[in-house]
């Protein structure tokens, strides 16, 4: 009978130390089933739109090469522009903070050619994109990407070296 009591309160104390809801430290990645696989193409622009949708800049950063470039069209000038990596992220910090709602929707890649050794990707992608401010204001633009696509070789990840805008906003 006393074999039998501390069984009992053994496995009381073994269910009562585990929660089934919540796994254990270092059991899995908590973002396993939602982000991509960014060491392919298509994983890295899963992980682009949920880091955008999401408005998480810590999900963005890992994405953005260190000598990242972005290239855009002044509309008022006619001339081309571009800034570096820190500017991206604060830009995309005050996109992110300022934005209540953002959707970002890839479509066909249009031309993929990949160079060096499957180590530099150029991708030009279609994009619909929605932007809804806390002010009530929405912007919508759609368009192409040109990217860039770097990584030391075929066991790390993609991240983003250039970036020519060729949106429609």
């Amino acid at each position: 009978m006393q074999n039998k009591s501390i069984f009992v309160l053994a496995a009381c104390l073994g269910v009562a130390a585990c929660n089934p809801f919540a796994p254990s430290i270092g059991e899995g990645d908590a973002f396993g089933d939602l982000l991509g696989d960014a060491r392919t193409v298509e994983g890295f622009f899963t992980n682009f739109r949920f880091a955008y949708e999401l408005r998480d800049l810590s999900l963005y950063e890992p994405l953005i090469d260190s000598s990242f470039v972005f290239v855009y069209t002044d509309f008022d000038t006619g001339i081309a522009r571009e800034w570096g990596f820190s500017q991206e992220l604060e830009s995309t910090r005050r996109l992110f903070e300022n934005a209540a709602l953002v959707q970002l929707q890839w479509n066909q890649i249009i031309s993929l050619q990949t160079q060096e050794a499957n180590t530099r990707t150029a991708v030009v992608r279609s994009f619909n994109l929605i932007i809804g401010l806390e002010g009530g204001d929405v912007f919508r633009g759609d368009g192409n990407v040109n990217f860039l696509l770097v990584r030391p070789d075929t066991t790390q990840v993609w991240r983003l070296r250039r970036w020519r805008d060729e949106s429609e906003l």
